[in-house]
């Protein structure tokens, strides 16, 4: 029966898939032990330990898996990033099934889920343990979702879309700007019918159950996390970070090479005849990519629209090879074939953590980006304070405190502190802010501040050492190397914890 050899076919090319992301995640094992924690990583490790419903960075979900990694793998590096790996590689598998419900052969469910891997955007998220690579699952999820609702008809498929932007509310907020695309694509397409369905409603109220217990603990915490975005978007074009978004979308999150692929799945979506019954995947990329333009976002934050684009890519290649002559399909097929595999050899290099510190591999990756010189010098930054902390006389270290003004600096203390008989870091930064400035010391060893910083503090303060690594690489620590030791505090130490949080 043809039914039963297409359902066969399947099962064998989801095994193929699979095959490839077990292949991919082997890779991210092996090398995910290399350098070190990201300064990110840290604060998501001391919030792992400090479990709520919300935190002022970011909701509940990324420190909640941190939690479970840390029961499963303690502190092991490789451990800690084990479900970003996970993440990212699903996310790969769902390109291929995406191929797959917009008509694609075999050979263009697993070109899709090639490309997705090949992207930087992918690769450097799967190595790291941050809220970026879940984020990028549950949109990739949120896509395939809606193709298996457009494609069945089985308007039950709400209710998994429903869970699965809740689940991306309570990774990250950006959720919303694909949430709007949704919406915009439901009432712009024929699913506009579907408004009147209660498995609809039914979906809209199971995102709103997944991500009630973070609106409360927002609203018990005056909504910090929107000072804390506003101040960091602010930031963020002060610095120039938010320039070019448009044309950074050519290039950043897919690299050069993948862009002619994903400007034809958005044609196929958009325009083609063939392709009009997943006309909803355009308004998902068209309506996110305006908002985040006209917010001046960052380049990066639209980077888990683009596997969806890549699959579709792929599909409209196949269309193509469908009109032309064996030989010239077979010859287009390979040199798709061989540009992603290009990009996935090319783009490692620079967004995995293969290269030893400061070879030629390594200073390359440090012109597109610095997550891999922020992962380097934190043990020993750590035993560096810890000997300004034993310098001090026995009595007195019982009564001092390490300060610390960036969470950084505050999670190394946390995790490799105790090592050294060190007390847990004090931090006014982001949910530091909530746990409180604990006991009242007599001496206060103070962590990422300058002489100019620290020429008005209420005590009597002396530099005391110097921050650095032996690697010799410039990160955000070296750029504050000193750590100063002050006494004879002149005003309660309750009194000079600030009013409210900083935001890093």
């Amino acid at each position: 029966m043809p039914g039963l050899e297409d359902a066969a076919r399947q099962r064998r090319t989801l095994w193929w898939l699979l095959t490839l992301a077990l292949l991919r995640f082997a890779l991210h094992v092996a090398l995910n032990g290399r350098y070190g924690f990201h300064r990110d990583e840290l604060q998501v490790l001391t919030d792992a330990r400090h479990l709520a419903w919300g935190f002022v960075a970011y909701p509940p979900l990324t420190p909640a898996f941190g939690r479970l990694e840390l029961a499963l793998f303690g502190t092991s590096l490789t451990g800690f990033r084990v479900f970003s790996a996970l993440a990212q590689c699903a996310a790969m598998v769902l390109a291929g099934l995406i191929a797959r419900e917009l008509g694609g052969r075999r050979w263009a469910q697993l070109l899709a889920a090639v490309a997705v891997a090949a992207t930087p955007f992918s690769l450097l998220t799967a190595s790291e343990f941050m809220y970026v690579a879940f984020d990028g699952l549950w949109w990739v999820l949120l896509a395939w979702l809606v193709l298996r609702l457009v494609n069945s008809g089985d308007r039950r498929w709400w209710v998994g879309i429903g869970l699965a932007i809740g689940a991306g509310m309570m990774t990250r907020y950006s959720m919303l700007f694909c949430v709007a695309g949704l919406v915009a694509g439901v009432c712009a397409t024929p699913l506009r019918a579907q408004l009147r369905s209660r498995w609809l409603w039914m979906g809209v109220a199971a995102s709103l159950l997944v991500f009630l217990p973070n609106a409360w603990w927002q609203w018990q915490h005056d909504f910090i996390s929107v000072d804390f975005l506003q101040s960091i978007h602010a930031r963020d074009i002060d610095n120039g970070r938010t320039d070019g978004f448009l044309l950074a979308q050519l290039y950043a999150n897919t690299g050069p090479l993948l862009t002619p692929l994903w400007l034809a799945g958005l044609w196929f979506v958009a325009f083609a005849r063939s392709g009009a019954r997943w006309r909803v995947l355009a308004w998902m990329y068209v309506v996110p990519l305006l908002l985040f333009w006209l917010a001046k976002g960052r380049d990066y934050y639209l980077a888990p629209a683009y596997p969806m684009l890549l699959a579709a890519g792929v599909v409209a290649l196949q269309h193509a090879c469908a009109r032309m002559r064996a030989p010239r399909a077979r010859a287009l097929r390979a040199t798709a074939w061989v540009l992603v595999l290009f990009c996935l050899v090319s783009v490692a290099d620079m967004a995995l953590p293969i290269a030893p510190v400061d070879s030629a591999g390594w200073q390359l990756s440090r012109k597109v980006h610095d997550n891999f010189a922020e992962q380097i010098g934190w043990p020993e930054y750590v035993a560096q304070v810890a000997a300004v902390y034993h310098a001090l006389p026995a009595s007195e270290r019982t009564r001092t405190a390490i300060y610390a003004n960036n969470y950084g600096e505050a999670g190394a203390i946390d995790l490799y502190g105790p090592q050294h008989g060190l007390p847990s870091a004090i931090t006014p930064v982001n949910s530091g802010w909530y746990r409180g400035p604990g006991p009242t010391p007599t001496t206060v060893i103070v962590l990422g501040d300058d002489a100019e910083g620290i020429s008005d503090a209420p005590a009597t303060c002396t530099l005391a050492g110097r921050l650095h690594n032996a690697a010799g690489v410039a990160n955000e620590e070296t750029s504050h190397p000193d750590i100063y030791v002050c006494r004879d505090l002149r005003k309660p130490w309750q009194a000079l914890w600030p009013a409210k949080p900083f935001f890093g």
